[in-house]
C-alpha cells in the first residue's frame, strides 16, 4: 500500500518562447511563486547552452524538455554533452527503446564521476496532444493508457527514474510504478482555462490528487495578465487541497 505524500506538488512554469528577453522577464517576475522552469525546444534550439545558463544563474532547478530521440550512442553522447549544464530533469523519448533508454541513463550517472550533479531521468510516455485515434493513425494498438504504462514499465527497466505523462495516467502509473517514480505531468489546466491543443488535460488540484510530483503549466501562466499572480493563485490551491485531503 502506497504512502500518502506529504507534499504539494511542485510547479514548474514551461518557458516555451525563443525570445530570451521574455523568458528572462517571466522568470523575474516568476521569482518565489515557482518551483522550476521547463525549458524547451524552442528556448533551447534558438539559444543553446548560454541562453540557459542565463535563466540558470537565478538557481532555479531547471526540466530541460529535449525529448532526446535517436540511436542510443547518439543520445548517451547528447547526455554528456548535457550534463555539464546540470540540469534537475532531463528527459528522452520512451519510443526510442529500451536500449536507447538505457544508454541515456548510463550517460548520466557518469556526470558525477566529471563532477556534475547528475540529472533525474526521464522518458516521455505519450503526447498530451494525442488521443487513441492518433495512435491508431501511427499503428499503435489500444489506448492512449495502455501505451504509457507499455512505455514506463519499459523506462523503468532501463534505468529512466520517471516518466512524463497526462493526467488521466497518474492513478494508474502509480499504482503498477510505485511511489518513488517520479510522474511529471503537463497538459494542467486550471478550472475555465483553455485546452489549447492539449487533448488530455486535468485541473492542478486533479492531478496532484492523483498523485503528480510536478505540474508543467505553460500558457495559464505565462498568458495570464499578472504570472505572479496566477502562479501564485495555483499554488495557494494545491496547498489548500492537499490539507483538506
Amino acid at each position: 500500500m502506497m504512502q500518502e505524500r506529504a507534499m504539494s506538488a511542485e510547479i514548474y512554469c514551461a518557458l516555451d518562447t525563443p525570445d530570451i528577453g521574455q523568458a528572462e522577464s517571466l522568470m523575474q517576475r516568476l521569482s518565489g511563486h515557482i518551483d522550476g522552469l521547463k525549458i524547451g525546444m524552442e528556448f533551447f534550439y534558438a539559444h543553446g547552452a548560454v541562453g540557459y545558463q542565463k535563466l540558470a544563474a537565478s538557481g532555479v532547478p531547471i526540466f530541460l524538455d529535449l525529448k532526446l530521440h535517436d540511436i542510443p550512442n547518439t543520445v548517451a553522447q547528447a547526455v554528456r554533452a548535457l550534463a555539464p549544464l546540470e540540469p534537475r530533469l532531463l528527459n528522452v523519448h520512451g519510443g526510442g527503446g529500451g536500449a536507447m533508454m538505457r544508454a541515456a541513463a548510463d550517460a548520466a550517472a557518469q556526470a558525477e564521476d566529471k563532477g556534475f550533479a547528475a540529472p533525474t531521468m526521464l522518458a516521455v510516455t505519450v503526447l498530451t496532444s494525442l488521443a487513441e485515434s492518433d495512435l491508431h493513425d501511427m499503428g499503435i494498438k489500444g489506448t492512449p493508457r495502455e501505451q504509457v504504462l507499455r512505455l514506463a514499465e519499459l523506462a523503468r527497466t532501463n534505468g529512466m527514474q520517471g516518466v512524463v505523462c497526462s493526467a488521466h495516467e497518474i492513478d494508474a502509473l502509480r499504482a503498477e510504478m510505485g511511489d518513488e517514480f517520479k510522474l511529471i505531468v503537463p497538459g494542467i489546466r486550471p478550472a475555465g482555462s483553455d485546452a489549447h491543443d492539449q487533448k488530455r488535460v486535468m485541473t492542478p488540484e486533479q492531478a496532484q490528487s492523483a498523485g503528480a510530483d510536478i505540474l508543467v503549466i505553460g500558457r495559464a501562466i505565462t498568458e495570464a495578465e499578472n504570472c505572479a499572480m496566477a502562479a501564485q493563485a495555483i499554488k495557494t490551491a494545491l496547498l489548500a487541497a492537499k490539507e483538506t485531503a
